[in-house]
């Protein structure tokens, strides 16, 4: 017989763990305590406010530093980022791109922009993230291979490339990932969003696409209002990012020569002086978000029928999204759960609706989804600001 599951225990635990004196606390806020005014100031007396100027520069150049990644191209969005990839990528009208159905919107959006389908991909709930294994039992049973292409035998479409997201800032298992990319001769892109400061044996996410993207949505673990970042060791794809992300405007002192369709995507400076002193507080960042992921851990450890997400042992995350995962058998109670914190100004969410769920993308192919499926039920959010440890 299932023993009762006390809804009440689950919420004194949380608020445990949890800052008092607070009349709401909400999942995840931006800390701004470092150079940001100081930065915005100088930016502002340059008069360097917009597309141009030396502060855009510089976060493209820390953040290389930072990742270990040869290039970036700072941009006015992650959603952004995405899009670029995938045209750089050579995603075309019709092709079929490989998504996880545990993913925020942008991430199959994207792919819609290029008029390619989005197909679903099941998760692993040791990472959250798209399952390589399942995929590759998948792709033996759907997948053809042509003259180094791989087609769908059941639509016909092709299938180009394969977009995983690091979820919640959780490192996808990379090694057989890559394996099964290079066997099926699949572009691989990292929608490492969420996952600034995570890494996946020794080496930061993003670090196995041939193309990757970054968010610094207000949200996310550093800031710049609104921004995101495209990530290539690929110097040939880093130029044409930066050109295509630039209106594809010739270089010329007064003449506006362009060779292409481009995108106004390039990052303000002024949102750039801020991700530079965003940035610099980073490690202070990682440093309290790992500390307040072990108190959530120790705290409901021995709290019957639910769990706090831990990193794999391959993997150290940004813990950017501390996750409670209820036991399947209490998935009934997310929602009480939901409600009881809301009432008590404690700003918990579920997991993204499943996106094969949502009415433009119900038709699009998907493999069997039961992990995803179950992990919907039963995923809460919890605040999780760098800030709330002290």
């Amino acid at each position: 017989m299932k023993k009762k599951f006390d809804v009440q225990t689950i919420i004194k635990t949380m608020q445990s763990v949890l800052p008092t004196g607070h009349e709401s606390i909400a999942l995840h806020e931006p800390h701004l305590k470092g150079n940001e005014w100081n930065y915005i100031k100088q930016c502002l007396d340059s008069g360097w406010v917009s597309s141009a100027g030396p502060y855009v520069d510089h976060f493209e150049e820390q953040l290389a530093k930072y990742t270990g990644i040869n290039h970036v191209i700072a941009v006015v969005n992650g959603t952004a980022a995405l899009h670029t990839c995938l045209q750089l990528a050579g995603i075309t009208e019709q092709d079929e791109v490989f998504v996880p159905a545990l993913s925020f919107i942008a991430t199959a959006n994207a792919v819609s922009y290029r008029g390619a389908v989005p197909h679903f991909a099941d998760c692993d709930e040791k990472t959250l993230g798209l399952a390589p294994r399942k995929l590759d039992s998948y792709l033996q049973e759907i997948a053809e291979v042509q003259s180094e292409y791989c087609f769908n035998k059941k639509s016909g479409r092709r299938i180009k490339a394969v977009v995983p997201m690091h979820t919640f800032g959780q490192p996808v298992d990379m090694d057989p990932l890559v394996d099964v990319c290079q066997r099926y001769h699949l572009v691989l892109i990292e929608d490492a969003a969420e996952s600034l400061g995570s890494f996946y044996k020794d080496s930061h996410t993003g670090s196995w696409g041939l193309l990757s993207v970054l968010s610094f949505n207000g949200n996310k673990i550093i800031t710049t209002g609104g921004g995101g970042a495209i990530l290539t060791n690929n110097s040939s794809l880093a130029a044409a990012a930066k050109h295509l992300t630039k209106q594809a405007k010739l270089p010329h002192p007064w003449s506006f020569n362009h060779d292409m369709v481009g995108y106004n995507y390039r990052m303000p400076d002024i949102n750039a002086a801020l991700g530079c002193a965003q940035l610099e507080q980073l490690p202070g960042f990682l440093e309290k978000k790992r500390l307040l992921a072990l108190r959530y851990q120790e705290a409901f450890m021995n709290i019957k029928g639910v769990k706090i997400f831990k990193e794999p042992d391959f993997a150290r995350s940004n813990y950017w999204l501390n996750l409670l995962l209820l036991d399947e058998e209490y998935a009934t109670y997310r929602d009480v759960i939901l409600e009881s914190s809301h009432n008590l100004g404690i700003k918990v969410r579920p997991a993204w609706t499943l996106l094969h769920k949502l009415p433009m993308y119900q038709n699009c192919p998907r493999m069997d989804l039961s992990t995803a499926e179950s992990l919907e039920r039963r995923i809460i959010n919890l605040p999780s600001s760098a800030f709330l440890i002290g």
